[in-house]
């Protein structure tokens, strides 16, 4: 029997924070080439500091002349990401700061793999559903982003002219009986322009956004409240604190409430199942709990580098299944093609859809009319339960 009362805490961090810098650009890189070509092919990592940003790994196009054109784009798609997220900051500005591009031509056996559909690399990816909020996310990683995402609309409407992009959030939440109904510790860090705000200041400015996105009766009087809590926070961003991208899964996945299988997702192509893969798990378990044959699920999907079909599926109702889990493995495999090319297919990957996910989650977000998160959707419902 798995516990119902407990606190647990998740994180979330801003769009300027370093690593989300980083990335966003890998992600707009991606988005880039799949505008030129549907089956584009991007491995794209980014590194960034004071003043510099270093972009490298694997893109290629059919046409390798069209490749060598794209390459001069790279350094403003760096700068146009960097001047949407903020920095104007005298040690890194959108408009000064030095672009390094070492981006290289796919390798021809990666490409031989993946161009027979198989995936791109062997590896384990999960899924994660419960409904304990209207997403079916675990509520202290869905409210984590929801206060970053608030904060940073306030801020480039001009609501909030001291804030500045780097932040962080973290919020542990007291669960009875299986629900979450207080917060008892809120932190939240936040880069702010004037060296004279202390922590007191800039909570009279978040505080009011994190009331409007927090459930009322979940902020008590035993909330403990740690807004800035090292004072000062006005050198932020990679002026602050290196950035590299991929390193923030699992601000970018579930918040720690469920398993992960250790690939990180921005800056890769839908061909690479670290991705694709991820998203199909979600979306199977996000229509398990949907479809109300389980409260919370989690599963895992397996792959072999050049394997089209997944090795095993793997689903776990963490004993809040109406039917057996075994059963439900069986639908899944009946209801959604599992291949690389069938989840391609099936969720409509092959698009521009990926510079917005960097940032507040991949997971938790509505699906958008242009095929972005997709794999929100829950149209699966009525298979599964015809399925089973």
């Amino acid at each position: 029997m798995s516990r119902q009362d407990y606190i647990f805490t998740s994180e979330s961090v801003s769009e300027g924070h370093p690593d989300k810098v980083c990335d966003r650009i890998s992600d707009a890189v991606l988005d880039a080439l799949l505008t030129e070509e549907e089956t584009a092919r991007v491995a794209c990592e980014t590194f960034a500091t004071s003043s510099m940003v270093v972009i490298g790994g694997e893109i290629g196009l059919s046409d390798p002349e069209r490749l060598k054109d794209y390459m001069g784009r790279i350094p403003q798609i760096a700068r146009d990401c960097i001047r949407d997220i903020g920095y104007e900051q005298d040690k890194f500005h959108w408009n000064t700061c030095h672009v390094l591009n070492f981006l290289h031509e796919q390798s021809a056996h990666i490409w031989q793999g993946v161009s027979q559909d198989g995936a791109g690399d062997q590896g384990i990816m999960f899924g994660y559903a419960v409904d304990e909020t209207p997403e079916l996310m675990p509520a202290p990683i869905q409210y984590s982003h929801a206060i970053l995402r608030r904060l940073a609309e306030a801020r480039k409407s001009g609501a909030e002219p001291t804030l500045r992009p780097d932040a962080k959030t973290q919020l542990s939440l007291r669960y009875e009986d299986g629900v979450p109904v207080e917060v008892t510790q809120l932190v939240l860090s936040t880069q702010h322009a004037d060296e004279s705000q202390k922590s007191d200041d800039i909570r009279a400015i978040v505080e009011p956004y994190i009331r409007e996105v927090l459930p009322a009766s979940w902020l008590t009087d035993k909330t403990e409240w740690w807004v800035n809590p090292t004072g000062t926070f006005v050198i932020g961003g990679p002026d602050g604190d290196a950035g590299l991208t991929g390193r923030k899964i699992i601000v970018d996945t579930y918040g720690g409430a469920a398993p992960h299988g250790g690939g990180a997702f921005s800056g890769k192509d839908p061909t690479k199942v670290d991705r694709s893969a991820a998203y199909a798990a979600r979306y199977l378990a996000k229509n398990i709990v949907a479809a109300g044959l389980a409260r919370r699920c989690t599963l895992q999907i397996s792959y072999a580098i050049g394997v089209a079909k997944p090795l095993s599926i793997y689903v776990d109702t963490h004993g809040t299944g109406a039917v057996a889990d075994a059963a439900i493995e069986q639908a899944v495999a009946q209801v959604m093609d599992l291949t690389p090319l069938g989840i391609r297919t099936h969720l409509g990957l092959n698009r521009p859809i990926y510079a917005r996910t960097a940032a507040y989650g991949h997971f938790g977000r509505a699906p958008e009319s242009d095929g972005g998160f997709s794999w929100e959707r829950t149209d699966l419902v009525e298979a599964l339960k015809k399925a089973l």
